[in-house]
């Protein structure tokens, strides 16, 4: 029996077990796919993986000890036969490009149809990538080499990201001079020059910024 003609062996790894079960149940009900393993966290996941060989994994992306992204490069090293779907609700550009460098073949978000989950699935064992959202261009402009980062980072320099970042968890400039080894007065026209390029006006504004990359989370 070929993989096209038989149905789809899959685990779902979700830290959440009413939405884990719950999405089992409806994938149950078609003939297409069959539920084989079921996990909570990263690294329940990749062991699972191993014990049952799926064809394809639908990971979520934040979970208590390995999340999606480490998990799902644990899983293609190990098994690279195994497809990786992330199913999350984070719709960042930042947190899709993990997930692909990571080697998950589809990205979608957990408000999809079962009936969308499936046709993913069937596609991503065909050998294609599934992306949802309006990201998907872009972040596969960055992959295949279309786009730069700086063109992702609305013009920001790598040192400019780095300190976006920074910024982002609470640091003050002081702080952030003294982590990265250089001056004040650096750090500050850095910022500045980051505030004019994003069109922003503090650092709250720039820590939603980050967030929406998904350079950090809240």
């Amino acid at each position: 029996m070929t993989v096209a003609s038989r149905a789809a062996r899959i685990v779902i790894v979700d830290d959440q077990g009413l939405f884990r079960d719950g999405l089992s149940l409806l994938l149950d009900l078609d003939d297409r796919v069959e539920v084989v393993g079921r996990a909570a966290d990263g690294d329940e996941a990749v062991r699972i993986v191993s014990e049952v060989h799926p064809d394809v994994v639908l990971m979520d992306l934040k979970m208590p000890g390995s999340d999606g992204v480490e998990a799902t490069g644990r899983i293609v090293r190990e098994a690279p036969e195994v497809r990786v779907i992330i199913l999350t609700t984070f719709e960042s550009d930042g947190y899709v490009l993990q997930a692909l460098r990571a080697g998950a073949s589809g990205y979608l978000l957990k408000d999809s149809t079962p009936e969308a989950i499936v046709l993913s699935i069937q596609a991503v064992m065909a050998g294609e990538r599934v992306i949802a959202g309006a990201v998907a261009t872009r972040v596969l402009g960055m992959l295949s080499g279309a786009t730069s980062g700086k063109e992702f980072y609305d013009g920001l320099t790598p040192r400019e990201v780095e300190i976006l970042r920074l910024i982002a968890t609470g640091m003050a400039n002081k702080e952030i001079a003294y982590r990265l080894q250089i001056s004040d007065k650096t750090v500050r026209n850095h910022v500045s020059n980051m505030y004019e390029k994003l069109q922003v006006f503090d650092r709250a504004q720039a820590t939603l910024y980050a967030v929406r990359k998904g350079l950090v989370d809240l």
